[in-house]
């Protein structure tokens, strides 16, 4: 495990000198925080009629307040590296858990539409936030076990998201249909996820990685970078499609509200053992080919079974584990970087500019629904982002990193890109290499030749030195 410097500047690994109690606390903190990442989204879903009855909601505005929570994760998740520089990891992440607990609890207490949708953007800007600097703390404080805390970052969030979506109703029903109840109570849990990181916001380790930093344009002509944010965006646009169209496609096919309620729930509880999963499985790997393959052929069979309206069940069941793209873009974001500032700077660019892309898939397949009346046109969008996820995650799943693919840069342009460390540690490299081939040639070896240290002559000619070795020769 590697160390890290502290502000006080004693080198050490912190866990480990303390018997592992650091260790527990970061990994619980995250834990903790990942469960929360997505209350503010999924509570809000299915109570969004009481709300909008209450709220007066005009129909754009209802669209608006679905669109917010991408809206928010693209701007706000491409400036938490810059406010990672200023305010380091732990603190960032607290203050976006604070965020996410004091825009949620103000939600609850207002009864018109603009106080509303401004506390719920504070709330969607703390979940933003930690989207982008978790996975940056897990590279820095357990580089070596990056898989395994992905496991335990992606499971939670997924556990997180599946509560809120399955616990807003029945919390509504007892507080006797207030839906001001309802949505308050996740702020609580929110205000649970800020204790380990109050414990640990002085512990802030000194950054040292901060030449490896790969700039916006270094990220810009990154291949790795666009496939990074092309798998992210395709993975998200199929996941938001049919979280929000599954179970009206399953009420045109005969099924029920309540059945058409128990698949979608089996549909989002399936994520949490894919997510246990995936990660482990990805980082025994030293390529993710064969998972973006496998998951590729799932979804294209789930959506296939789909169309022909049989057993749908099984079909949703067979899309679900191919969710295990989520999982997957999320390990990706720490095994293709080699720093925990690169990987800060590479989820900030995949996430922010993968939720643009994602945010217009449930339009445009709505669109595509009422323009043809069926399910076939819309269903083509679907399998044109599964083409996009396959060429992106075919680059990004290969073993490179973004540090190299930043470094690789035109001559004219290396200075931009390459830190003076490793230019310095090449160029010595380069002279000892000439040194020792040099010396190879004048036949001594490849040692340098000691210099003779002789007494200058004096006035009357040579030195005394030169006169006792002319003297010995005789």
């Amino acid at each position: 495990m590697s160390a890290v410097v502290t502000r006080r500047g004693v080198l050490r690994a912190p866990w480990r000198a303390q018997g592992g109690s650091m260790a527990w606390l970061i990994a619980g903190g995250i834990a903790l925080a990942a469960l929360n990442l997505r209350t503010a989204v999924t509570s809000v879903g299915t109570v969004l009629d009481q709300v909008s009855a209450g709220l007066g909601l005009s129909g754009a505005m209802t669209g608006l307040l679905t669109t917010l929570p991408v809206m928010s994760f693209a701007l706000f998740g491409a400036l938490t590296p810059a406010m990672s520089r200023r305010m380091g990891e732990h603190r960032l992440l607290l203050a976006a858990i604070v965020l996410l607990a004091a825009g949620q609890a103000a939600r609850s207490l207002v009864d018109s539409a603009v106080p509303f949708m401004a506390a719920s953007a504070v709330a969607l800007a703390g979940g933003a936030v930690g989207n982008v600097v978790i996975p940056a703390l897990i590279k820095r404080h357990f580089p070596r076990r990056a898989g395994a805390m992905t496991t335990v970052y992606s499971t939670a969030l997924a556990a997180g998201t599946m509560v809120a979506a399955a616990a807003t109703v029945p919390v509504q029903q007892a507080a006797g249909g207030n839906w001001h109840v309802a949505l308050g109570v996740w702020a609580a849990l929110a205000a649970v996820a800020a204790i380990p990181w109050l414990a640990l916001r002085r512990g802030e380790p000194e950054r040292r990685d901060t030449s490896a930093r790969a700039g916006a344009d270094g990220l810009l002509r990154s291949r790795l970078a666009w496939a990074v944010a092309g798998y992210f965006g395709s993975q998200s646009l199929i996941a938001y499609v049919m979280f929000g169209w599954l179970p009206l496609l399953l009420r045109d096919n005969g099924y029920t509200a309540g059945q058409a309620g128990l698949v979608l729930a089996v549909f989002t509880g399936l994520g949490i053992p894919v997510s246990m999963a995936v990660p482990a499985l990805a980082a025994r790997l030293s390529g993710q080919r064969p998972l973006v393959i496998a998951f590729a052929v799932l979804y294209a069979a789930g959506f296939a079974g789909l169309l022909t309206g049989q057993a749908l069940w099984a079909w949703s069941i067979l899309v679900a584990v191919g969710g295990g793209t989520f999982p997957l873009a999320l390990a990706l974001l720490a095994m293709r970087t080699r720093t925990a500032t690169g990987t800060a700077a590479l989820s900030a660019f995949g996430q922010s500019a993968g939720y643009l892309i994602a945010g217009a898939g449930p339009i445009t397949f709505g669109l595509l629904h009422q323009v043809s009346g069926g399910w076939v046109l819309p269903f083509g969008l679907l399998f044109a982002a599964l083409a996009v996820q396959v060429v992106t995650g075919w680059y990004a799943a290969a073993d490179r990193t973004l540090e190299d693919e930043t470094s690789s840069v035109p001559t004219g342009r290396r200075d931009d890109h390459v830190s003076r460390g490793v230019r310095d540690l090449v160029a010595g490299r380069a002279r000892r290499s000439a040194e020792k081939a040099r010396h190879a040639r004048s036949g001594d070896g490849g040692k340098a030749a000691r210099p003779r240290l002789t007494r200058p002559a004096g006035r009357h000619g040579a030195g005394r030195g030169d006169e006792r070795r002319r003297s010995a020769t005789r």
